[in-house]
């Protein structure tokens, strides 16, 4: 038999073994030409034109050659250990380290172009599947048609040849450096045993468990007031980090121990053989594997964290419009509201029109603010706020020494703490005290006028208001103090007359609620299919390497299913014990990544958007059913290996 039967031999029989990580390397060439084919996409144009599409695209191809990579390097090195006792054999029948690399080598050259060639054409189709959606999440109407570009397809040869002559590097580096002795043990010698649960590892334990959930607390009063500096906000976000990262170091390293140490105490030795195939491995085996799973569940994570913070942008994008620009229309100027409501005349559209003065004024705040993460210029306790009468604020009724502060969004009550009840002073020439008697959600008023929405608007009598517009300070008042918002009265020509508002190219500051939305919508739509298939990419490489590793324990734990299965113990009653042992393999890591993220995402959520619960829910279920994909596989391959061990 000369060296390419034997290629081809052994192709033939570890292709079983390699079918995921060939899914695996044609799903990350797939994504990654894609993504080069979108970067030089003349279709792309127009979003690139609007946000950026380009560079973001560009950078989101980095970062998966940066998780591809690690992927492809920590899969092979497995795959190589698992064949230690083959290349022993190899050495013992005379053949020289050289000739198993090349051998090796040549299988991996073999596989690897076929997955190459296969991805490439996955992505080649693909890319028009990408591009539509890209297209739908940012609102742009154009027409995703197929390209080919030599020049993406130039890139995805020289990125993914130079991670395959990293994998022959450290193929090579292995087989030099091992011993035929060691060659035979590479699959016998993992993950530490131990009979009992050491006071050190208990003392780690229940570090870990206390390190989480001081991060866990320090994350949900971030934002309440609690720090009401930026050096000691900065500080809080540091300790935030380090302790979750620590405590799930060792929260694998002795905390999992610990707790199925005590679940196995309480039964006083009496497990089940389910009980005992699943505690063994909670035990024993994770906290060998603890550095993994704490990068794979960081990064989960994150994964989780900015997809939900993406999509709560996204989902939250109507609501912010709306937010921002109140009425279906809000005009710059007399002369822009006559012409565009001519021009809405002239379309048969009926519409609403409301026009009052906004006087912007100072207020004395010390007695109902009280934080230091607001800046509050050259005189400490003072804000400027805009002022309107109660006659154009519909069912809002306040007396002559009373205000109301309407606008205040979760935003403003996590940098902004405003108290329940206080007095504040209007600073006119003699100033006024006024009480406040309510803070509402409403927005009256555009954010010009707001300052991009950071501030409330006060609410005030008419005549107070009357006052106040006899006595304001010219100095703080817009050139143009007039709020004149026009609302269609039928929904369904709302689309219609944003067509004859963007006809009309005004630029005297006027603004369309539905022109915002869209426009929000295409920015924050790329940044969350960037980071959707980013975090698609993590979760297909990270649940790969947990099903890989599954592998090689269930074929090194082959020899006990046999005395089990000898001993008369069923295939149903090991594989009791098999998809229990795996909910926790998995379902651990999965979880820990999930508690992670919604503390995050907890803390912080109100700087994306107006909704929470929805946007979180979807993204976190979509990735659950994602991840548990690759636990239901192992369940199918330890089915095999139960089968095959009598």
């Amino acid at each position: 038999m000369n060296i390419n039967q034997l290629v081809f031999r052994n192709l033939k029989k570890n292709l079983k073994n390699y079918y995921l990580y060939v899914f695996a390397l044609v799903f990350s060439v797939a994504l990654y030409f894609s993504f080069v084919t979108l970067q030089y996409s003349p279709a792309l144009d127009e979003v690139k034109g609007s946000i950026k599409g380009g560079a973001s695209i560009k950078t989101a191809s980095i970062l998966i050659i940066v998780i591809v990579g690690i992927f492809l390097l920590y899969a092979n090195s497995i795959f190589i250990k698992r064949r230690g006792k083959e290349i022993g054999l190899l050495q013992l029948i005379g053949m020289t380290k050289q000739k198993i690399t090349k051998l090796l080598n040549a299988e991996n050259f073999i596989l690897y172009m076929i997955s190459m060639a296969i991805g490439i054409f996955a992505g080649f189709i693909g890319s028009k599947l990408m591009l539509m959606v890209l297209f739908k999440v940012t609102g742009v109407n154009a027409i995703a048609n197929l390209h080919f570009s030599g020049m993406a397809l130039l890139q995805t040869i020289i990125v993914f040849l130079l991670i395959y002559i990293l994998i022959m590097l450290r193929n090579r580096r292995f087989i030099k450096k091992q011993t035929i002795l060691a060659l035979f043990r590479t699959t016998s010698s993992t993950e530490q045993r131990v009979k009992k649960i050491s006071v050190f590892e208990i003392i780690i334990g229940v570090m870990g468990i206390v390190s989480i959930s001081s991060g866990y607390y320090i994350s949900s009063q971030l934002f309440n007031g609690s720090f009401t500096s930026m050096p000691s906000l900065f500080l809080a976000m540091i300790f935030i980090l380090g302790s979750v990262i620590i405590g799930t170091f060792l929260f694998y390293k002795g905390s999992v121990s610990f707790i199925a140490n005590i679940v196995r105490k309480r039964k006083n030795g009496y497990l089940a053989i389910h009980e005992v195939l699943s505690l063994s491995s909670i035990m024993f085996r994770l906290k060998s594997n603890a550095l993994l799973l704490t990068i794979i569940t960081t990064v989960s994570a994150l994964a989780i964290g900015l997809l939900s913070f993406s999509y709560i942008s996204y989902y939250s994008a109507e609501k912010t419009a709306e937010q921002n620009i109140p009425a279906h229309f809000v005009m710059g100027s007399e002369k822009g509201a006559a012409t565009f409501t001519r021009a809405l005349s002239d379309k048969h559209i009926a519409y609403e029109e409301q026009q009052f003065k906004v006087i912007q004024a100072d207020f004395d705040v010390k007695k109902i603010i009280d934080t230091e993460l607001i800046s509050l210029d050259e005189n400490p306790g003072v804000l400027t706020l805009p002022v309107i009468s109660e006659k154009n604020a519909p069912n809002f009724h306040v007396e002559n020494d009373e205000v109301i502060l309407s606008g205040y969004n979760d935003l403003m009550r996590k940098f902004m703490p405003i108290k329940s009840s206080g007095d504040v002073q209007l600073l006119i020439k003699k100033p006024l005290t006024l009480k406040v008697i309510d803070m509402k959600r409403d927005y009256l008023i555009s954010y010009r006028f707001t300052f991009s929405g950071s501030l409330p608007v006060a609410v005030v009598s008419q005549e107070v208001f009357e006052q106040l517009d006899q006595k304001k300070d010219p100095k703080l008042q817009f050139e143009n103090n007039q709020y004149i918002a026009i609302n269609v009265k039928d929904e369904k020509q709302i689309e219609q007359g944003n067509d004859v508002f963007t006809s009309l190219k005004m630029s005297d500051g006027s603004m369309s609620r539905l022109e915002e939305s869209q426009q929000q919508k295409q920015a924050t739509g790329l940044l969350m299919f960037v980071v959707g298939f980013l975090g698609l990419s993590f979760l297909v490489t990270s649940g790969c390497i947990l099903y890989f590793k599954q592998m090689n324990e269930s074929e090194e734990e082959q020899s006990s299913y046999t005395i089990l299965r000898k001993l008369g113990f069923t295939e149903k009653d090991l594989l009791r014990g098999i998809r229990l042992k795996q909910l926790f393999n998995f379902g651990i890591p999965l979880l820990v990544g999930l508690l992670h993220s919604y503390f995050a995402i907890q803390s912080g959520w109100f700087l994306f958007g107006g909704e929470l619960w929805t946007p979180m829910l979807i993204v976190m279920s979509i990735y659950t059913v994602l991840y548990s994909v690759f636990g239901f596989l192992s369940v199918q391959y330890y089915k095999k290996v139960i089968k095959e061990s009598l």
